[in-house]
């Protein structure tokens, strides 16, 4: 299934169009067929084209959307929350947004590493000519001038060797990660594995966390506005959860709801197990007693996708300098092996 997923640019155009000609009164079969109208043959076309069947067979647009195989689950469950509710449209922008931006950010990343990664490229090739050709040279120098070397001399050519395989190695390993990321962001598939490392990496752990809460927060806001009670809310919200430390969070904050000894309400749920951050879990808790809970859970999801962006941006735009750092070090660990050699037989020669 995954392998016939749409790009996140393709699943941000479908939504922001379908979105926009609901708005303007057109029905959503109707709105589909024009999307796909004049269109090339493309799989984008084709994927229209069988939500467009099942929209006329009598199924719901997420429905289609689902049986189509061509849409991430979490878009689907956003469009079926929103026909539950009322909120076609609305869920359609949100997902038109944030699809949007996480093809900017892949786009981003693909750029960041990819430039570095053909200069690994470059760097593994001269460094494996280094260490396989140019240092045994001197080995067989020293070879040749056994009895003239000083054991420093020894030393420095055996020095030389430990330098270049280590870099070489190093130079290796950083290579094929670089190409395997730059290589799986191409393909959306590869984008949802990326995401998964992108999940445990210290520095974008934190980005990756306020993204799922974001996501988490936007269908909980949704199934609160369609008239859910609050622990079936949580409870469906956290289906469309797949970070494994905030689902692991929402567990434990739905027991708590469903304790028949001491329930707690969705406030006191989220705010007591720190799913949000202090002053939001206060206007959470403010939110409910005021009856503004959709509207208050709608306003923090923006907030949290908004974050995860800023944070999501800064490390890509890290990605370059520190590859640019690593080059430069690696450079130089190649000229000293080259050096270190010379330096000492021209020492022994002295």
């Amino acid at each position: 299934m995954s392998e016939q997923l749409l790009e996140s640019s393709a699943v941000s155009a479908f939504c922001s169009s379908i979105a926009t000609m609901l708005a303007a009164g057109i029905q959503t079969d109707e709105a589909v067929h024009l999307l796909a109208e004049n269109r090339e043959q493309s799989n984008f076309k084709r994927v229209c084209d069988k939500v467009y069947a099942g929209l006329v067979s009598g199924e719901s647009l997420a429905q289609s959307m689902e049986n189509s195989k061509a849409f991430p689950a979490y878009a689907v469950e956003m469009v079926r929350v929103g026909e539950s509710s009322g909120r076609t449209e609305r869920a359609l922008l949100s997902l038109g947004r944030y699809y949007e931006s996480e093809h900017r950010s892949f786009s981003k990343l693909q750029s960041s590493v990819g430039y570095p990664a053909t200069l690994l490229c470059v760097m593994s090739v001269i460094l494996a000519f280094t260490v396989v050709f140019i240092l045994p040279v001197f080995s067989d120098a020293y070879d040749s001038m056994a009895g003239s070397l000083t054991t420093g001399s020894f030393s420095m050519v055996g020095a030389s060797l430990v330098v270049g395989w280590v870099a070489l190695i190093v130079v290796l390993a950083t290579t094929i990660i670089a190409v395997a990321i730059s290589f799986l962001a191409h393909t959306e598939t590869g984008r949802l594995r990326v995401t998964k490392l992108l999940e445990v990496f210290p520095g974008t752990k934190r980005a990756m966390y306020q993204l799922a809460l974001s996501r988490f927060t936007s269908a909980l806001a949704a199934f609160i506005a369609s008239g859910v009670q609050e622990e079936t809310a949580l409870k469906q919200a956290l289906s469309t959860v797949d970070h494994v430390a905030l689902k692991a969070k929402l567990e434990v904050a739905y027991d708590s709801m469903a304790n028949l000894d001491n329930p707690r309400s969705l406030g006191q749920a989220i705010a007591e197990n720190e799913i949000f951050e202090p002053v939001y879990g206060r206007m959470l808790l403010m939110s409910t007693r005021s009856g503004s809970t959709d509207e208050v859970l709608g306003h923090l999801a923006d907030i949290f996708f908004s974050d995860a962006n800023t944070q999501l941006d800064r490390a890509v735009d890290s990605v370059e300098p520190i590859l640019a750092a690593f080059l430069t070090i690696a450079v130089g660990a190649t000229l000293i092996a080259v050096m270190l050699p010379l330096i000492g037989i021209m020492s022994s020669i002295a």
